[in-house]
């Protein structure tokens, strides 16, 4: 066993000198990115080592890192193994923390209907003479005499009875008593939406449905790779790294809720409701379900319709009889989520042909024609995130996210106004978008190097800004082919689905973009790549973080979990592997 010490984030342990730097880094906690899933093919786990001795340098490495960072230390975490003691440098880049979050989404409004409804009453105190069972004296004053009790419950309440001196705010789902506390308890709830690359968390009142406070983080799982497919890889190896996956969201929810709570003076064991929205791998790994079959044809998931355990059943620390519900799946990659967005949209109700984009690292598409919806999953992959990008990055400060191009002149937004460090999603679409503008890119995304912008060494760049000591950022053409195949998936998707219908793209009225990152992009930056179809602007709406909004309208409503299971049942599903001729539509959808 040798020690490792990660700078600047000051954690330190043991690592096995059979273990990379990357494995001992997710047992300490230190959020290394690994997007290709620890195979050495991202460049994204990049750091440096400061002291100590390690493992050789790999093909993978001489492949990914310049012969400059290799004289400079620099090594990727999945290819390193300590031979010593060892001293590790972590640069900001290579880190997924202190990265924008996105939890802002629609506003629906709607009458609470909550699963559960609180009670306070005042119990007769047991004598000799009326030694009445503290069961049966909770459950008559509730007026429930013949309900149950959560077994949790059970073993605690009596003490809890006393304690409170016979005098208690009760919950009750239905007949069921799920919680006691004293009387004016506020009794919340949790809406989750669990993205694969970030989480959105929502405190709510369950009484008046306002919502509190509100949290996003990144999802940890990114540590064993930023697609679905490393994740059910993984997953199916072995029971222990299945666990270890959903051991991640699990205490990352734990974590967010104590964070929500404490923002407002409640306690986690206030929370007696929670919804958990996600895609179907997420969430099948997230309630530990086999996962294998979704990483073959025909995709299909182990469960489809609504689920309903205890939260303690998966290690949440609630209330003691909460309950989590999860909505609906559709299909193999269309899952939770998008029947959250479709529902806070209020996508399965509108007259209008109305297309609904949730953009992601898989992202999800719904075509309401006529009042029939058809839906398509498609792997943009995450280049939205930054991944397989040069210079990529997520939004985090000092990422380029907004970009203009005039002739040669070109001005630059970063997030938080902080000196250039990497570029984002938005950023990348703009860059792109630009350069295909101004002339620096042709029809087929081939770079000019006619351009006082653009270097040609290996392949042709263009240099998005110098940085004193530094290799300047730069756009390669290869980072535009990655942008290209991202939007095509998409393009093709929304092709499928108007054709499946008869229609042409310019019959879509309405264009409803979803998701943290359909958020910040400039909507005319995706028509001018090709992503989004040239459509008027005011057809478009970008509206947040919409699944957000359905898990929340799904925590405080019946009736909207009604409403969430008939969109599920009404939505049909096109396998974008099966449409006619799709390698040649997906050809032509990369044209920018």
């Amino acid at each position: 066993m040798f020690n490792v010490d990660y700078e600047p984030i000051g954690r330190r342990g043991q690592c096995p000198g059979n273990q990379s730097l990357l494995e001992s880094a997710r047992q300490l906690n230190v959020d290394i990115v690994s997007i290709c899933g620890g195979v050495g093919s991202c460049n994204h786990c990049k750091i440096q080592i400061i002291a100590g001795k390690v493992s050789q340098i790999t093909l993978e490495e001489e492949a990914e890192l310049s012969a400059r960072e290799l004289q400079q230390g620099y090594r990727l975490a999945c290819q390193t193994f300590p031979l010593s003691d060892v001293k590790v440098h972590v640069p900001p880049e290579s880190l997924t923390a202190l990265q924008r979050t996105q939890v802002e989404g629609l506003e629906v409004d709607v009458a609470p209907e909550p699963p559960v409804h609180a009670l306070e009453v005042q119990l007769a105190v047991p004598t000799l003479d009326a030694p009445m069972p503290d069961d049966v004296n909770l459950m008559s004053a509730l007026g429930a005499p013949s309900g149950t009790i959560d077994f949790q419950l059970q073993q605690e309440f009596s003490r809890n009875l006393r304690d409170l001196n016979w005098q208690v705010s009760a919950v009750l789902r239905g007949s069921e008593l799920i919680a006691i506390g004293a009387p004016g308890t506020r009794w919340v709830g949790l809406a989750v939406d669990i993205g694969t690359t970030k989480i959105a968390a929502y405190l709510v009142d369950m009484e008046t449905g306002r919502t509190l406070a509100s949290k996003g983080q990144m999802n940890p799982q990114i540590s064993y790779g930023e697609d679905l497919v490393s994740r059910i890889v993984a997953a199916s190896k072995t029971p222990a790294e299945s666990a270890r996956l959903q051991f991640l969201l699990v205490d990352a929810l734990n974590h967010l809720a104590a964070d929500l709570c404490a923002e407002t003076s409640q306690n986690p064991r206030n929370i007696v409701e929670a919804v958990v929205v996600g895609n179907t791998a997420i969430h099948h790994l997230f309630l530990r379900l086999p996962v294998k079959q979704l990483g073959l044809a025909p995709y299909t998931p182990a469960v489809r319709a609504a689920v309903n355990i205890k939260t303690r059943e998966i290690g949440l620390n609630f209330a003691p009889g909460a309950l989590l519900h999860m909505l609906p799946n559709i299909a193999g990659y269309v899952g939770a989520d998008h029947v959250a967005m479709l529902l806070a949209t209020r996508t399965a109700e509108t007259s209008k042909t109305t297309l609904s984009i949730d953009i992601g690292t898989n992202t999800e598409i719904c075509l309401n024609h006529k009042g029939k919806l058809t839906s398509v999953s498609c792997a943009s992959g995450p280049a939205f995130e930054g991944a397989h990008i040069k210079f990529g990055m997520r939004a985090a400060p000092g990422a380029i996210e907004h970009v203009r191009l005039d002739g040669d002149r070109l001005e630059i937004q970063t997030i938080g106004a902080e000196p250039p460090v990497g570029i984002c999603g938005s950023g990348l679409l703009d860059v792109v978008a630009q350069m295909r503008l101004n002339g620096v890119l042709d029809r087929m995304g081939r770079m000019s190097t006619n351009h006082p912008r653009v270097r040609k060494e290996n392949v042709a760049e263009f240099i998005l800004a110098e940085r004193p000591g530094q290799e300047p950022i730069t756009i390669s053409q290869k980072d535009v082919r990655e942008l290209q195949l991202a939007k095509a998936a998409i393009r093709v998707g929304i092709q499928a689905l108007t054709a499946a219908e008869g229609l042409t793209e310019q019959d879509i009225e309405q264009v409803i973009i979803a998701g943290a990152f359909g958020t910040f992009i400039d909507v005319s930056s995706a028509i001018t790549i090709g992503m989004l179809p040239p459509l008027p602007l005011e057809r478009f709406i970008q509206v947040g973080n919409a699944a957000g909004t359905g898990a929340r309208l799904a925590l405080i409503s019946v009736s909207q979990r009604a409403k969430a299971g008939e969109i599920a049942l009404r939505d049909g599903y096109i396998e974008l592997a099966s449409v006619p001729n799709f390698q040649r539509r997906f050809a032509e959808a990369t044209y920018l």
